[in-house]
């Protein structure tokens, strides 16, 4: 192949039925890359399809999730007809299954698979269970997802998830494909627990577009949380926290909306937390304004998350961060540079963040904002990703 040919890419990706961060990443890199001119063709599925299933049809479900000659078919005649150069997939389940890989292998075409959270390791895909980081499907075994019933707190669908890792894991197809980590963390991850080579997973980070102009300015000191009001994302800490600083509390912004979302409107209720205010389901848009409005993000997430497009949403707004000191979050931020980490749990150590953040915001702002552009932008992104395509192509 010509290295001034423009690969043609097949992105394939299930849609989950809640639309998710992996939707948005499909949408950008689809629409990045034909911005420079390759030629994209999509092939998707999505759950919704799960609503329309009958009883025997839920009951093939269990088989297709493992293999799906549709895919398999599919793919094979995608590939022959539209001349691909590079299967690129986002994720597979439980619709279009690994036998994505099996057809584009099968056509002699490079695979490469985004790897957007930690499913091909945990069930769960979050490394967390009882309130707790958990990796003992790492360090012990998948057999111990089924102890637990971690996929949807169901015995039957985990072990049909632990199945479908055992089977493929046997077959080798893991170790034909190549993958893009979105961390250097994930990438540690992923080698441990398939086995891999470094040499076969690359790190390319999720990147941001059409963000407003940064200019340094003095703000009124308003600090902002952004996400789901549920256990796993740390809202109660951060509450929690946010009471010890009694009647001389700052201003906190809350975006979002979620289970705890009750329990929270209660709980600023009875303390009388008169600094905090819910906002509830904001647009993408306001949600720049109020960034640009505070001074720092606070990302108190009790698990190690996928890739955090929110605290680069907040870089490039010269946001600076503070979060716990643990997984993807933690390795984004580098402490007193573009932002602040604390102990994952531990209050004080929070409370020292939120202290020091009231003084260093604007030079933390002008850091956060250097690390946007030197790491997050369309262009940098394009080129790792035309990087990795060329390495994987002629291996």
């Amino acid at each position: 192949m010509s290295v001034e040919k423009k690969e043609t890419v097949l992105m394939v990706h299930n849609y989950y039925q809640i639309p998710g961060g992996e939707d948005t990443v499909v949408a950008n890199e689809k629409k990045m890359l034909e911005d420079h001119g390759h030629k994209v063709v999509l092939y998707t599925r999505h759950n919704n399809e799960l609503k329309n299933l009958s009883i025997f049809g839920k009951f093939l479900l269990m088989f297709r999730t493992i293999f799906n000659w549709r895919t398999y078919m599919d793919i094979r005649r995608i590939i022959r007809e539209e001349n691909i150069d590079i299967v690129h997939v986002h994720n597979t389940l439980p619709l279009i299954s690994p036998a994505v890989y099996y057809a584009a292998i099968s056509m002699k075409k490079p695979v490469i698979q985004t790897v957007h959270n930690f499913r091909l390791l945990c069930p769960a895909a979050t490394f967390y269970r009882d309130g707790r980081i958990c990796e003992d499907c790492l360090h012990i075994g998948l057999l111990q997802a089924m102890r637990y019933g971690c996929y949807r707190h169901s015995k039957i669908q985990t072990a049909i998830c632990v199945l479908n890792l055992k089977i493929h894991s046997f077959l080798g197809i893991y170790k034909k494909i190549k993958y893009i980590a979105l961390t250097e963390f994930n990438k540690n991850k992923i080698c441990k627990g398939l086995g891999l080579s470094p040499y076969t997973v690359y790190v390319k980070p999720n990147f941001v577009n059409n963000v407003s102009a940064f200019h340094e300015k003095e703000k009124d000191i308003q600090y902002i949380f952004i996400g789901r009001l549920e256990e796993i994302k740390g809202i109660d800490f951060l509450l929690a926290a946010w009471r010890m600083l009694g009647k001389n509390a700052p201003k906190l912004l809350i975006c979002g909306m979620g289970p705890l979302e009750e329990w929270c409107r209660q709980y600023i209720s009875d303390y009388a937390m008169h600094t905090v205010k819910i906002m509830g389901q904001v647009s993408h848009d306001q949600v720049m304004v109020y960034m640009r409005e505070s001074i720092c993000l606070v990302f108190p997430t009790c698990v190690y998350e996928g890739f955090p497009v929110t605290i680069v949403e907040a870089f490039a707004n010269g946001l600076p961060v503070i979060c716990p000191d643990i997984g993807n979050a933690g390795n984004l931020i580098t402490n007193g540079e573009n932002g602040y980490k604390f102990i994952s749990g531990d209050v004080d150590s929070l409370l020292e963040c939120i202290s020091h953040m009231k003084k260093d915001y604007m030079e933390l702002g002008i850091n956060a904002h250097k690390t946007y552009e030197s790491k997050y932008t369309e262009i940098i992104n394009y080129q790792i990703l035309m990087d990795i395509y060329k390495t994987a192509y002629t291996c």
